[in-house]
């Protein structure tokens, strides 16, 4: 069964979390999909990525169908797949049940520093326990 976990952002900086979390579950040996909501949002994450770790390196790559990634252990995808086998799926979108259940484990992130925010937030949580996850807060 798949693990759904929420990510506490107390402040927007979503992008620093993205990076962390992928950053621990490589160094756990997993194999990970980050999915955005467009392709601006990929390059700007596929550009931090490159300098968010300050005395290490994330290997990674962009999936826009020109790219082969395969062998790639964390992977930006805009689209659902999983082209390199990924086991964990980190979302900055919400995924649909079925693609999440693909999974060991997904994360999504309750933005709590903005009240829209953090009523969607609440709004993805139902509807992942409605859908037979049973969702945790980090």
């Amino acid at each position: 069964m798949t693990q759904v976990r929420f990510a506490k952002l107390e402040q927007p900086q979503k992008a620093a979390l993205l990076c962390q979390l992928a950053g621990e579950y490589f160094a756990a040996g997993k194999r990970v999909i980050v999915l955005l909501q467009d392709d601006n949002q990929a390059v700007a994450l596929d550009r931090f990525m490159w300098t968010c770790e300050k005395s290490s390196f994330l290997p990674h790559a962009f999936h826009n169908g020109s790219v082969d990634c395969l062998e790639e252990p964390i992977v930006i995808s805009v689209r659902e797949g999983n082209p390199n086998g990924a086991t964990v799926l980190i979302m900055g979108l919400l995924a649909a049940p079925e693609f999440i259940g693909r999974f060991e484990l997904a994360v999504d992130f309750a933005e709590i520093y903005d009240k829209q925010l953090a009523e969607q937030s609440r709004e993805r949580f139902r509807r992942y326990r409605d859908a037979g996850f049973n969702p945790q807060m980090y």
